[in-house]
Protein backbone atom coordinates (compact mmCIF):
# COMPACT_ATOMS: atom_id res chain seq x y z
CA UNK A 1 0.00 0.00 0.00
CA UNK A 2 2.71 2.39 1.29
CA UNK A 3 4.52 1.91 -2.31
CA UNK A 4 1.31 2.32 -4.33
CA UNK A 5 0.92 5.72 -2.74
CA UNK A 6 4.55 6.86 -3.18
CA UNK A 7 4.18 5.90 -6.91
CA UNK A 8 1.09 7.98 -6.95
CA UNK A 9 2.66 11.22 -5.39
CA UNK A 10 5.58 10.48 -7.91
CA UNK A 11 2.36 10.43 -10.81
CA UNK A 12 1.14 13.98 -9.55
CA UNK A 13 4.36 15.61 -9.10
CA UNK A 14 5.30 15.13 -12.36
CA UNK A 15 2.01 15.84 -13.84
CA UNK A 16 0.24 18.65 -11.87
CA UNK A 17 2.80 21.16 -13.27
CA UNK A 18 1.50 20.50 -16.81
CA UNK A 19 -1.55 19.90 -15.56
CA UNK A 20 -1.82 23.85 -13.64
CA UNK A 21 0.11 25.39 -17.07
CA UNK A 22 -2.55 23.61 -19.15
CA UNK A 23 -5.23 25.15 -16.82
CA UNK A 24 -3.28 28.63 -16.96
CA UNK A 25 -3.45 28.79 -20.49
CA UNK A 26 -7.22 27.93 -21.06
CA UNK A 27 -8.07 30.63 -18.26
CA UNK A 28 -6.06 32.85 -20.80
CA UNK A 29 -7.54 31.94 -23.73
CA UNK A 30 -11.00 32.12 -22.27
CA UNK A 31 -10.29 35.44 -21.04
CA UNK A 32 -10.84 34.18 -17.70
CA UNK A 33 -7.49 35.04 -16.30
CA UNK A 34 -6.96 37.66 -13.63
CA UNK A 35 -3.45 38.72 -14.25
CA UNK A 36 -0.96 37.63 -16.81
CA UNK A 37 2.87 38.44 -16.38
CA UNK A 38 4.37 39.99 -18.98
CA UNK A 39 7.60 39.81 -20.56
CA UNK A 40 10.29 42.61 -21.13
CA UNK A 41 9.86 45.04 -24.32
CA UNK A 42 13.68 43.92 -24.93
CA UNK A 43 12.62 40.32 -24.89
CA UNK A 44 9.92 40.66 -27.34
CA UNK A 45 11.94 42.80 -29.00
CA UNK A 46 14.24 40.23 -29.13
CA UNK A 47 11.33 37.33 -30.37
CA UNK A 48 9.98 39.27 -33.27
CA UNK A 49 13.66 40.11 -34.93
CA UNK A 50 14.69 35.94 -34.16
CA UNK A 51 11.16 35.47 -36.41
CA UNK A 52 12.21 37.53 -38.61
CA UNK A 53 15.26 35.97 -39.24
CA UNK A 54 13.44 32.68 -39.28
CA UNK A 55 11.61 34.08 -42.19
CA UNK A 56 13.87 35.13 -44.01
CA UNK A 57 15.91 31.94 -43.75
CA UNK A 58 13.02 29.88 -44.81
CA UNK A 59 12.22 31.95 -47.84
CA UNK A 60 16.04 32.10 -48.76
CA UNK A 61 16.31 28.07 -48.68
CA UNK A 62 13.20 27.66 -50.67
CA UNK A 63 14.40 29.40 -53.94
CA UNK A 64 18.23 28.32 -53.22
CA UNK A 65 17.69 24.38 -52.66
CA UNK A 66 17.24 24.38 -56.48
CA UNK A 67 21.04 24.48 -56.31
CA UNK A 68 21.26 20.64 -54.88
CA UNK A 69 19.01 20.01 -57.96
CA UNK A 70 21.38 19.46 -61.68
CA UNK A 71 18.69 19.89 -64.34
CA UNK A 72 17.14 23.20 -62.75
CA UNK A 73 17.91 24.41 -65.81
CA UNK A 74 17.38 21.76 -68.23
CA UNK A 75 14.52 22.33 -71.08
CA UNK A 76 11.70 19.99 -70.33
CA UNK A 77 10.98 19.31 -73.88
CA UNK A 78 14.23 17.96 -74.28
CA UNK A 79 14.55 14.08 -75.01
CA UNK A 80 17.98 12.84 -74.73
CA UNK A 81 18.57 9.01 -74.61
CA UNK A 82 21.64 7.33 -73.04
CA UNK A 83 23.56 7.19 -75.98
CA UNK A 84 23.21 11.09 -75.84
CA UNK A 85 24.45 11.53 -72.56
CA UNK A 86 27.08 8.86 -72.40
CA UNK A 87 30.19 10.63 -73.34
CA UNK A 88 31.60 13.91 -72.31
CA UNK A 89 31.52 16.96 -75.68
CA UNK A 90 35.47 17.14 -75.33
CA UNK A 91 35.22 12.56 -75.44
CA UNK A 92 33.34 12.90 -78.68
CA UNK A 93 35.36 15.60 -80.43
CA UNK A 94 38.48 13.92 -79.73
CA UNK A 95 36.91 10.66 -81.35
CA UNK A 96 35.01 12.03 -84.43
CA UNK A 97 38.84 13.60 -85.35
CA UNK A 98 40.00 10.26 -85.15
CA UNK A 99 37.04 8.76 -87.37
CA UNK A 100 38.29 7.29 -91.02
CA UNK A 101 34.64 6.08 -91.47
CA UNK A 102 31.21 7.48 -91.13
CA UNK A 103 30.62 4.33 -88.78
CA UNK A 104 33.42 5.12 -86.47
CA UNK A 105 32.22 8.73 -86.77
CA UNK A 106 28.70 7.46 -85.50
CA UNK A 107 30.41 5.06 -82.77
CA UNK A 108 32.05 8.32 -81.60
CA UNK A 109 28.76 9.94 -80.84
CA UNK A 110 27.42 7.44 -78.75
CA UNK A 111 27.90 5.41 -75.27
CA UNK A 112 30.09 2.11 -74.06
CA UNK A 113 27.58 0.85 -71.89
CA UNK A 114 29.31 1.32 -68.76
CA UNK A 115 29.45 5.03 -69.52
CA UNK A 116 28.29 7.20 -66.58
CA UNK A 117 25.51 9.67 -67.84
CA UNK A 118 26.28 13.31 -68.74
CA UNK A 119 25.24 15.70 -66.76
CA UNK A 120 21.47 17.65 -67.43
CA UNK A 121 22.35 21.01 -67.50
CA UNK A 122 21.26 23.88 -70.07
CA UNK A 123 24.56 24.66 -71.32
CA UNK A 124 25.38 20.79 -71.55
CA UNK A 125 22.46 20.19 -73.74
CA UNK A 126 23.27 23.07 -75.70
CA UNK A 127 26.64 21.57 -76.12
CA UNK A 128 25.51 18.17 -77.29
CA UNK A 129 22.69 19.48 -79.39
CA UNK A 130 25.41 21.99 -81.17
CA UNK A 131 28.20 18.38 -81.45
CA UNK A 132 24.90 16.92 -83.13
CA UNK A 133 24.46 19.31 -85.53
CA UNK A 134 27.68 20.35 -86.50
CA UNK A 135 28.36 16.45 -87.70
CA UNK A 136 25.20 16.08 -89.15
CA UNK A 137 26.19 19.03 -91.29
CA UNK A 138 29.67 17.71 -91.33
CA UNK A 139 28.54 14.74 -93.01
CA UNK A 140 26.77 16.17 -95.68
CA UNK A 141 29.86 17.97 -96.17
CA UNK A 142 31.89 15.67 -97.23
CA UNK A 143 34.83 16.24 -99.81
CA UNK A 144 33.61 19.70 -100.26
CA UNK A 145 36.29 20.79 -97.46
CA UNK A 146 35.27 22.09 -94.14
CA UNK A 147 31.62 23.88 -93.28
CA UNK A 148 32.31 27.21 -91.60
CA UNK A 149 28.84 26.39 -89.36
CA UNK A 150 30.10 23.32 -88.52
CA UNK A 151 33.18 24.39 -87.46
CA UNK A 152 31.80 27.20 -85.32
CA UNK A 153 29.18 24.51 -84.33
CA UNK A 154 31.46 22.46 -82.67
CA UNK A 155 33.94 25.04 -81.29
CA UNK A 156 30.27 26.33 -79.65
CA UNK A 157 29.94 22.82 -78.13
CA UNK A 158 32.85 22.45 -76.28
CA UNK A 159 32.90 26.21 -75.05
CA UNK A 160 28.97 25.39 -73.53
CA UNK A 161 30.29 22.32 -71.89
CA UNK A 162 33.08 24.37 -69.97
CA UNK A 163 30.42 26.81 -68.94
CA UNK A 164 28.29 23.57 -68.05
CA UNK A 165 30.87 22.65 -65.86
CA UNK A 166 31.81 26.06 -64.46
CA UNK A 167 28.18 25.98 -63.44
CA UNK A 168 28.20 22.46 -62.05
CA UNK A 169 31.13 23.93 -59.71
CA UNK A 170 29.12 27.17 -58.58
CA UNK A 171 26.48 24.87 -57.43
CA UNK A 172 28.63 22.70 -55.44
CA UNK A 173 30.23 25.67 -53.76
CA UNK A 174 26.91 27.10 -52.84
CA UNK A 175 25.79 23.92 -51.59
CA UNK A 176 28.61 23.56 -49.21
CA UNK A 177 29.28 27.17 -48.09
CA UNK A 178 25.52 28.56 -48.39
CA UNK A 179 22.89 25.80 -48.49
CA UNK A 180 24.40 23.97 -45.53
CA UNK A 181 25.59 26.97 -43.04
CA UNK A 182 21.97 28.79 -43.56
CA UNK A 183 20.48 25.04 -43.00
CA UNK A 184 22.40 24.85 -39.53
CA UNK A 185 21.51 28.02 -38.46
CA UNK A 186 17.55 27.48 -39.48
CA UNK A 187 17.72 23.74 -37.87
CA UNK A 188 20.25 24.07 -34.94
CA UNK A 189 20.44 28.00 -33.70
CA UNK A 190 17.45 29.14 -34.80
CA UNK A 191 15.46 25.71 -33.18
CA UNK A 192 17.44 26.03 -29.88
CA UNK A 193 16.01 30.01 -29.91
CA UNK A 194 12.54 28.46 -30.24
CA UNK A 195 13.04 25.58 -27.45
CA UNK A 196 14.25 28.27 -24.89
CA UNK A 197 11.36 30.57 -25.78
CA UNK A 198 9.40 27.63 -25.36
CA UNK A 199 10.76 27.08 -21.85
CA UNK A 200 10.34 30.83 -21.18
CA UNK A 201 6.28 30.26 -21.54
CA UNK A 202 6.25 27.07 -19.71
CA UNK A 203 8.03 28.94 -16.80
CA UNK A 204 5.49 32.27 -17.11
CA UNK A 205 2.31 30.05 -17.05
CA UNK A 206 3.47 28.06 -14.49
CA UNK A 207 4.73 31.54 -12.95
CA UNK A 208 1.37 32.59 -12.89
CA UNK A 209 -0.44 29.25 -12.79
CA UNK A 210 1.22 29.65 -9.21
CA UNK A 211 0.51 32.99 -8.29
CA UNK A 212 -3.43 32.34 -9.01
CA UNK A 213 -3.59 28.55 -7.12
CA UNK A 214 -1.92 30.96 -3.86
CA UNK A 215 -4.98 33.36 -4.29
CA UNK A 216 -7.71 31.17 -4.27
CA UNK A 217 -5.91 29.10 -1.63
CA UNK A 218 -4.86 25.09 -1.44
CA UNK A 219 -5.81 22.52 -3.69
CA UNK A 220 -5.65 21.75 -7.81
CA UNK A 221 -8.95 22.68 -9.50
CA UNK A 222 -10.12 22.45 -12.86
CA UNK A 223 -11.63 25.52 -14.84
CA UNK A 224 -15.48 26.06 -13.11
CA UNK A 225 -14.54 23.86 -9.96
CA UNK A 226 -14.63 25.69 -7.14
CA UNK A 227 -11.59 26.58 -5.23
CA UNK A 228 -10.28 24.78 -2.14
CA UNK A 229 -11.30 25.45 1.23
CA UNK A 230 -9.14 27.72 3.40
CA UNK A 231 -9.37 26.07 6.83
CA UNK A 232 -7.57 27.39 10.10
CA UNK A 233 -3.96 26.91 8.81
CA UNK A 234 -4.16 28.97 6.27
CA UNK A 235 -1.51 31.85 7.39
CA UNK A 236 0.97 28.36 7.21
CA UNK A 237 -0.14 27.79 3.96
CA UNK A 238 0.24 31.38 2.65
CA UNK A 239 3.94 31.35 3.39
CA UNK A 240 4.40 28.18 1.78
CA UNK A 241 2.13 29.52 -1.18
CA UNK A 242 4.34 32.70 -1.02
CA UNK A 243 7.72 30.17 -1.61
CA UNK A 244 6.13 28.66 -4.46
CA UNK A 245 5.71 31.82 -6.45
CA UNK A 246 9.41 32.82 -5.31
CA UNK A 247 10.67 30.07 -6.43
CA UNK A 248 8.49 29.97 -9.98
CA UNK A 249 9.77 33.77 -10.47
CA UNK A 250 13.11 32.73 -9.82
CA UNK A 251 12.66 29.93 -12.72
CA UNK A 252 11.02 32.40 -15.17
CA UNK A 253 13.70 34.87 -14.55
CA UNK A 254 15.93 32.45 -15.14
CA UNK A 255 14.36 30.99 -18.18
CA UNK A 256 13.72 34.05 -19.64
CA UNK A 257 17.66 35.25 -18.88
CA UNK A 258 19.06 31.80 -20.68
CA UNK A 259 16.30 33.07 -23.57
CA UNK A 260 17.67 36.51 -23.83
CA UNK A 261 21.48 34.83 -24.31
CA UNK A 262 20.17 32.33 -26.70
CA UNK A 263 18.54 34.56 -28.88
CA UNK A 264 21.49 37.59 -28.95
CA UNK A 265 23.64 34.63 -29.96
CA UNK A 266 21.40 33.39 -33.24
CA UNK A 267 20.84 37.25 -34.47
CA UNK A 268 24.66 38.55 -33.96
CA UNK A 269 26.55 35.20 -35.79
CA UNK A 270 28.21 36.54 -38.44
CA UNK A 271 27.69 32.90 -40.68
CA UNK A 272 24.63 33.73 -41.96
CA UNK A 273 25.88 37.12 -43.83
CA UNK A 274 29.27 34.99 -44.91
CA UNK A 275 27.39 32.54 -46.02
CA UNK A 276 25.60 34.71 -48.22
CA UNK A 277 28.95 36.59 -49.06
CA UNK A 278 30.09 32.78 -50.33
CA UNK A 279 27.53 32.46 -52.26
CA UNK A 280 27.69 35.26 -54.27
CA UNK A 281 31.10 34.60 -55.00
CA UNK A 282 30.55 31.28 -56.40
CA UNK A 283 28.00 33.23 -58.86
CA UNK A 284 30.51 35.42 -59.24
CA UNK A 285 33.30 32.77 -60.08
CA UNK A 286 30.53 31.38 -62.99
CA UNK A 287 30.06 34.19 -64.60
CA UNK A 288 33.50 35.68 -64.95
CA UNK A 289 34.49 31.78 -65.95
CA UNK A 290 31.37 31.57 -68.21
CA UNK A 291 32.54 35.38 -69.86
CA UNK A 292 36.14 34.21 -70.05
CA UNK A 293 35.17 30.98 -72.14
CA UNK A 294 32.49 32.62 -74.54
CA UNK A 295 34.62 35.75 -74.94
CA UNK A 296 38.08 33.56 -76.11
CA UNK A 297 35.11 31.75 -78.40
CA UNK A 298 33.38 34.66 -80.42
CA UNK A 299 36.21 35.89 -81.92
CA UNK A 300 36.62 32.62 -83.31
CA UNK A 301 33.50 32.35 -84.64
CA UNK A 302 33.64 35.91 -85.55
CA UNK A 303 36.12 35.61 -88.09
CA UNK A 304 34.48 32.67 -89.45
CA UNK A 305 31.71 34.40 -90.14
CA UNK A 306 33.45 37.25 -91.96
CA UNK A 307 35.77 34.39 -94.19
CA UNK A 308 32.10 32.77 -94.64
CA UNK A 309 30.75 35.86 -95.89
CA UNK A 310 33.69 37.16 -98.43
CA UNK A 311 34.20 33.53 -99.72
CA UNK A 312 30.14 34.02 -100.23
CA UNK A 313 30.32 37.47 -101.59
CA UNK A 314 33.56 36.34 -104.26
CA UNK A 315 30.86 33.49 -105.38
CA UNK A 316 28.35 35.85 -105.95
CA UNK A 317 30.43 38.38 -108.20
CA UNK A 318 31.75 36.01 -110.28
CA UNK A 319 28.62 34.05 -110.74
Amino acid sequence: MDKFQAFGKNISASFTPFAARTQQYVKEQLGQAEDKTQLPPDYIELEKRVDALKKVHNAMLQVTSQYSNEAYDYPANIRESFNDLGRTVSEKVTLLSSATSPAEAQAALTAPPSAKPQPKTFSHAIARASLNSSHILSGEHAGAGEDPLATALEKFAIASEKVGEARLNQDAQIQSRFLAGWSTTLNTNIMFATRARKAVENARLSLDATKAQAKSGPGFHLPGQPAGRKDGLEEEMTEEARAKVEQAEDEFVGQTEEAVGVMKNVLDTPEPLRNLADLIAAQLEYHKKAYEILSELAPVVDQLQVEQEASYRKAREGA
